[in-house]
């Protein structure tokens, strides 16, 4: 078994697993939560598995991408090598995956504590736009990736979304440009757009996450999506129905944005 933990820290998730390994082993909020009928907060996949999820009130580490309460970050990450992980941080190395641009003074909090407060024996800090595309020219020696050495990661995160060129496993980062929009916007939009058309779903934001990252999903074939929404459905055969969400007519973001249009299946 490897001794190396590969921990994508991300500002609404963390994915974490041992080098080596195809798949994270843990995939959990980076958040605690405490619901309307506890009085205690809950951690990650302690949040998960409580049956009453209604207005929960969020506490995040993050916050427009970049990292301000250290400690909760280190509860939450406690959590996650002792419980989940069941490793023993000072006999591991640790791969860690940070945001792009992310600055000094954090990494020198998450330094202290994954030296001081963990104990890991090494730390290798990279951005996800390098890794991408080591595994992508690696997986596949003979493609275009490969060849070139070149090539062009769009990285969607919680609150930004980065386009970054990398040349030869290196991030070159005169060149990333940044739009201010993530899965956070998205979650908001998917709040207002239930709320008008349903119930009242705003303070759910936690509920309403959940919905986006199992149901939603980006339409590879608008006109047929459209078709399929306006088709009037016969709820004794059909079971489903979808639900055509145009955040470039609805919302005030910019026409070019990546996630323009998301579909909802609802079942």
């Amino acid at each position: 078994m490897s001794n190396v933990v590969v921990l994508d820290n991300g500002a609404a998730f963390l994915k974490a697993g041992i080098g080596g390994d195809r798949d994270p082993t843990v995939v959990i909020p980076n958040c605690q939560g405490r619901p309307s009928s506890s009085k205690k907060w809950l951690i990650g996949d302690q949040l998960l598995s409580h049956q009453d999820l209604t207005s929960v009130s969020l506490r995040r580490p993050f916050d427009r991408g970049y990292l301000i309460n250290a400690d909760l970050q280190r509860e939450i990450w406690s959590h996650l090598f002792l419980s989940l992980l069941n490793i023993n941080p000072s006999q591991s190395s640790l791969l860690l995956v940070e945001p792009l641009f992310n600055l000094p003074s954090i990494q020198r909090y998450t330094d202290e504590l994954i030296f001081e407060d963990f104990g890991f024996k090494s730390l290798f800090v990279a951005d996800s736009p390098s890794l991408v595309h080591l595994y992508e020219a690696s997986h596949r020696p003979d493609g275009i990736v490969s060849k070139t050495q070149c090539s062009l990661v769009v990285d969607c995160g919680f609150s930004f979304t980065h386009a970054a060129p990398v040349f030869q496993n290196f991030t070159i980062n005169y060149a990333v440009k940044r739009l201010d929009l993530g899965g956070k916007a998205l979650t908001n939009y998917l709040k207002e757009l239930v709320s008008y058309r349903a119930i009242n779903v705003m303070d759910e934001t936690f509920i309403m996450d959940d919905v986006k990252e199992k149901l939603c999903f980006v339409s590879l074939d608008v006109r047929r999506d459209l078709e399929i929404a306006r088709f009037h459905l016969n709820w004794k055969i059909h079971a489903a129905f979808y639900l055509i969400l145009f955040s470039f007519l609805f919302y005030p973001f910019s026409p070019a944005s990546l996630m323009s249009i998301c579909t909802l299946k609802i079942f």
